[in-house]
């Protein structure tokens, strides 16, 4: 079939939601637009979808996210009846359309009897990855795109370990998602039946005190904390995103109490207005964070992306602010953090780091300077997370 045969098959639709027959409407004589729409279906993958919100196979909607979560649901329906109880662990961002994405997969899993819990508001992506482990549920849902542009919206499956899915899981959830070809006859219930049958939970404070407690074991010097952590000053922006009060928690909760928020980046939205790509690896992102850091004579400038899974930071150097790029924060970390066993006397003897083969040698050479070894990957978080496991399996290091 065409794309312009699914373009008109989609026109054709008499079920279709009305903003999206607007959209239609408004590539009717726009050939190039349709034909990104319509060609072919999103790349789903171990790191999930991501694309232009629209109508279209190849656009972030309703029914993409439906096949999606269809994928997933039929992937579960060939587990155990115990497995597939766990459920699914489902939060999302500031986007468009993040909230609703969110229900439909909701309202797919509960059409094949698969439970949900739904976070009450947005929430960042870690705190996702929490949940799925916190409640044991067999998987999570991420509604966001990251830090690509408000065009965007991104959906991502979360294993039972709060990882992303692994390739071979992955590859049979995109081939049932795939067999699910009639995007308009996935079944999804709506909220209100979905609360009814007892199909849909919703998450809130009290997992998020145990995510924050959780936070808070992985301090390691107390001691300088003590020391410094009521007069360093901090500016944090959460780039109208998802961090605004899970960083405000983990500061305090860690003992940084002299911070400051950017209050016009400290707002939910999905304009993203004062800043069009927040992408904190952006110098551009920095530029009301270091007006208000000026103005308050602050010592760290932080920011995170909208899902609050990648951090930036800036920091003062004289009278002015050096931005850091991801290799330089890594490093002064893993010496920070390796500096500070050593001191406490947990360093342990067979000690390992794990890093992508993509990641800087300076962390390489730190690690040596310790006696650690180094463990290079192929890049991507779920590389790190099977290496990780393999050492818990094994006790090869520490």
């Amino acid at each position: 079939m065409s794309y312009r045969d699914t373009y008109q098959q989609w026109v054709d639709e008499p079920t279709l939601d009305p903003e999206l027959k607007a959209d239609l409407k408004n590539m009717a004589d726009d050939e190039t637009t349709k034909e990104e729409a319509f060609a072919a279906p999103m790349a789903f993958g171990t790191a999930g979808m991501r694309g232009v919100l629209g109508a279209g196979i190849g656009r972030m909607n309703i029914y993409t996210v439906r096949q999606a979560t269809e994928g997933l649901a039929r992937f579960m329906d060939t587990l155990s009846d115990e497995t597939k109880a766990r459920g699914v662990a489902i939060s999302y961002d500031s986007r468009y359309m993040s909230q609703e994405f969110a229900y439909e997969s909701a309202g797919v899993l509960g059409a094949h009897g698969i439970k949900s819990y739904v976070f009450d508001q947005l929430r960042p992506t870690p705190e996702l990855s929490f949940a799925v482990r916190h409640l044991k549920t067999y998987a999570g849902i991420m509604i966001t795109a990251s830090h690509n542009p408000k065009q965007y919206n991104g959906y991502k499956i979360y294993g039972p370990d709060g990882g992303q899915m692994p390739p071979e899981e992955s590859d049979k959830i995109t081939k049932y998602a795939r067999s699910a070809a009639d995007l308009f006859a996935i079944k999804s219930l709506n909220i209100h039946v979905l609360r009814a049958k007892k199909l849909m939970q919703p998450i809130g404070e009290d997992v998020d005190e145990a995510y924050y407690a959780e936070v808070a074991t992985v301090t390691i010097n107390h001691d300088l904390i003590n020391k410094v952590g009521k007069n360093m000053s901090l500016v944090y922006s959460p780039l109208h995103g998802t961090g605004r009060i899970p960083a405000q928690m983990v500061l305090r909760n860690a003992g940084f109490e002299n911070f400051r928020l950017v209050p016009e980046q400290s707002i939910a939205d999905p304009e993203f207005a004062t800043t069009p790509f927040p992408n904190p690896e952006f110098a551009q992102v920095f530029d009301l964070p270091i007006a208000l850091g000026k103005k308050i004579g602050a010592d760290v400038l932080i920011a995170t992306d909208p899902d609050a899974d990648r951090l930036g930071t800036a920091v003062k150097v004289g009278d002015h602010y050096q931005l850091l790029t991801g290799n330089q924060i890594a490093s002064v970390l893993l010496h920070y953090i390796l500096e500070a066993r050593k001191q406490a006397g947990t360093l342990p003897k067979n000690g390992a780091v794990v890093k992508s083969i993509v990641s800087t040698e300076l962390a390489t050479a730190i690690a040596k300077d310790y006696g650690v070894d180094m463990i290079n990957v192929l890049t991507g978080f779920k590389f790190i997370g099977d290496q990780i496991k393999h050492f818990q399996a094994t006790g090869e290091h520490e």
